[in-house]
């Protein structure tokens, strides 16, 4: 009995390795990485098209053209997604990529509301919540890494 007693304090000094992937946060923020990016791909490939959805304002403080917003949309997209699968995979260095990435992501759809308001507002607010997903994903696994 003694025995089992202190196998079970050692092991409790001893707390077993946490895996980001197991972290519910971490999961919904690659799931929302692979969702944004999916959506930044699409729009991309319809901007480089021509699209008739997307509208041309003028004298708005920014104004770029709408095929090479498409390649930018494309390409970040693809690196989103991607991303979102490294993220999944549990690897530290890509929280902080999908971190940064989510940040691109969330200022080329700001700076794309001129061309589609509501979908640029929404994917703006995906990309927030990923980095903040991310983040807090990092923070709690601190925090159990300390407690015993």
């Amino acid at each position: 009995m003694a025995s089992d007693a202190s196998r079970s304090r050692a092991s409790a000094a001893q707390p077993s390795p946490w895996h980001a992937p197991t972290s519910g946060t971490t999961l919904v923020a690659a799931c929302f990485m692979i969702f944004g990016g999916a959506m930044a791909i699409f729009e991309g490939i319809s901007a480089i098209a021509k699209d008739d959805v997307f509208l041309a304002t003028r004298h708005y403080v920014f104004e770029f053209s709408l095929t090479g917003w498409g390649w930018v949309h494309l390409i970040l997209g693809i690196v989103i997604v991607l991303a979102g699968c490294a993220v999944l995979s549990g690897a530290l260095w890509a929280r902080y990529f999908g971190v940064f990435v989510a940040g691109l992501g969330a200022i080329a759809n700001f700076l794309w509301i001129p061309y589609y308001p509501l979908w640029a507002l929404v994917l703006v607010a995906v990309n927030l919540f990923v980095c903040w997903a991310l983040c807090h994903g990092m923070h709690l696994e601190a925090d159990t890494g300390r407690t015993s």
